[in-house]
């Protein structure tokens, strides 16, 4: 099962890293607590819409961005948990039972 919160804690870290922000900073500029952005970051808590908006505002990324970097992470991990389908070969037997 993929877990949202932890993608988008996964999302929201690389973000912060590439633009070469400190989680001190990041917390400065959303107005909220660095262990509570932390605990966000390593997937343990939801963030709710309004806080993510002030995240993504400190960050300087759109929503959009976010969202569609998780969305596609998502589908990522969605098609590795399918199982793979095993080729079955046809016997002789059941190809002339068919006929």
């Amino acid at each position: 099962m993929v877990l949202f919160r932890r993608v988008l804690g996964e999302v929201l870290r690389a973000q912060r890293v590439d633009r070469g922000m400190t989680l001190r900073e990041v917390s400065a500029g959303a107005r909220v607590s660095l262990g509570y952005i932390s605990e966000i970051e390593r997937g343990q808590k939801e963030a709710s819409s309004e806080l993510l908006a002030s995240l993504c505002s400190a960050l300087d990324v759109s929503l959009a961005t976010v969202l569609r970097e998780v969305s596609d992470a998502v589908a990522v991990e969605e098609a590795a948990l399918l199982p793979t389908p095993i080729p079955v070969r046809a016997t002789a037997a059941v190809v002339a039972s068919a006929a």
